[in-house]
């Protein structure tokens, strides 16, 4: 991996805009502002049953201007880049600085603290997609799927392909820009006839390189294979059995602890791992890392948004929690030191955010997995958002295929899954079939000992 100083790429314009808002804010009695601009292009495509049924293109930009007067502060945005409009900014952040209550955390980085040379992320990819590109891909994507026998009909496909350039300027002496890209396709099919016998599924693939993507006839059949064999899902009965969760519903729970870490949670205290740093949260043996800086990742970044330093880490290192995930504002109500996690858009302040996070493989396969478990579930969709940061409290609705005698054996649907994120967190034990697909990942995972309501 290769590193060079600051500044990077450089958007026409875009530095200059913020430097003369942020020296305008300064003048006008801004004790510290920063200046975020937000710069892209995008083209999506939806196609469905071999026809073009929506086609949209966009470009523009958007920017925020966040202005501190003592410990008051206050963030504004525009889409309008005019010299009038940027006066109006100023003015309009000003005056909202002054009328609100005092936030004691609120503040810019010490300049002590920036990040002074930005690692090469090779998130940008200078190969831009046509519309008949992304049309092609699509309707290749679909007859793929539809070409699967018992397929019946389609949900569509859809196509994308966008850029941005981000660019930051703050009062501190932090001046950064830089460019990413992002590619996508997705199809999703129905199979059976009737209200009762229909089932749908669907597959995806998203990339920063465009050349990247997995093949659309490959993602076609994908979708179609998955949704035929959802066909004669039958209910089951309440029971307690090991739940083995899909590596693409996995990552939800990688989601939930990353959510259930986040500082701003932990300050608040309404986390229910509040109390849990340098603890055992999972078994020995687990490992969950993140990776800013991993080429082409979905979520790399070379800085945070408050321009400090974003670094590899282990969240989870053998089973035991490292660290909470901070920004300045929740690091300064902690009384720690900001661990570069901030996010932001034009429009809000800096909050706690992940980048390209995952849970390590195991060395059991899949197919292994299952014959050790002998009788349970396999979870391959999750519906709902029953989850409670709080207390820990899981209880999500769900289908997927029972399990017997280590095989599986017949598609069901209409259950619920229940337990608690403690208890699950400490018997997940992982598979092999780890792949980086959406930014927060996760290979197939089993859980021991969940309650499902069925019939």
């Amino acid at each position: 991996m290769t590193a060079f100083s600051i500044p990077t790429v450089r958007h026409p314009d875009a530095r200059d805009i913020l430097d003369d808002l942020v020296r305008s804010a300064r003048r006008a009695g801004a004790d510290a502002a920063d200046g975020l601009l937000i710069d892209g292009r995008s083209i999506s495509v939806t196609c469905r049953n071999g026809k073009l049924e929506s086609l949209e293109q966009a470009e523009g930009g958007d920017i925020g201007l966040r202005v501190l007067i003592g410990k008051r502060q206050a963030i504004v945005s525009s889409g309008d880049r005019s010299k009038a409009a940027l006066a109006e900014l100023v003015e309009r952040a000003m005056a909202m600085a002054r009328s609100v209550p005092e936030d004691h955390f609120a503040g810019l980085a010490d300049p002590s603290d920036l990040a002074h040379t930005i690692p090469d992320l090779d998130n940008f990819d200078p190969r831009e997609a046509s519309a008949d590109e992304l049309i092609g891909m699509a309707r290749a994507a679909e007859e793929a799927a539809r070409s699967v026998s018992g397929v019946t009909n389609s949900e569509g496909a859809d196509a994308s392909w966008g850029t941005s350039t981000v660019t930051l300027v703050a009062s501190n002496g932090f001046e950064h820009s830089y460019r990413t890209s992002g590619s996508s396709l997705s199809v999703s099919v129905i199979a059976g006839e009737g209200s009762d016998g229909m089932e749908r599924d669907y597959e995806w693939t998203s990339t920063v390189w465009l050349s990247d993507l997995a093949d659309p006839q490959s993602v076609g059949r994908k979708a179609g294979e998955r949704t035929v064999r959802r066909l004669g899902a039958r209910k089951i009965k309440t029971c307690k059995v090991p739940v083995v969760f899909e590596s693409r519903v996995a990552r939800g729970l990688v989601g939930s602890l990353c959510g259930a870490i986040n500082g701003a949670s932990i300050a608040r205290g309404t986390s229910f791992l509040k109390d849990s740093l340098g603890q055992r949260v999972f078994s020995p043996g687990i490992h969950i890392t993140e990776d800013p800086h991993r080429p082409r990742g979905l979520r790399s970044r070379p800085v945070d948004a408050e321009g400090l330093p974003t670094v590899r880490r282990r969240l989870i290192e053998d089973g035991i929690l490292t660290t909470w995930t901070m920004d300045l504002a929740s690091a300064r109500q902690l009384g720690l030191k900001s661990t570069g996690h901030a996010v932001r858009g034009v429009s809000a302040p800096p909050s706690p955010g992940v980048s390209n996070v995952w849970l390590e493989p195991g060395k059991e396969s899949l197919d292994a997995m299952l014959a050790r478990i002998g009788t349970g579930l396999m979870v391959t969709d999750l519906f709902g958002q029953g989850v409670n940061m709080v207390t820990g409290d899981y209880s999500r609705g769900c289908s997927g295929f029972w399990i017997e005698k280590g095989q599986i054996a017949f598609p069901v649907h209409e259950i619920t899954i229940a337990g608690n994120l403690r208890d699950m967190f400490r018997t997940i034990a992982p598979a092999n079939d780890l792949e980086f697909l959406q930014g927060t990942d996760a290979p197939s995972v089993c859980v021991e000992g969940m309650t499902i309501a069925g019939s």
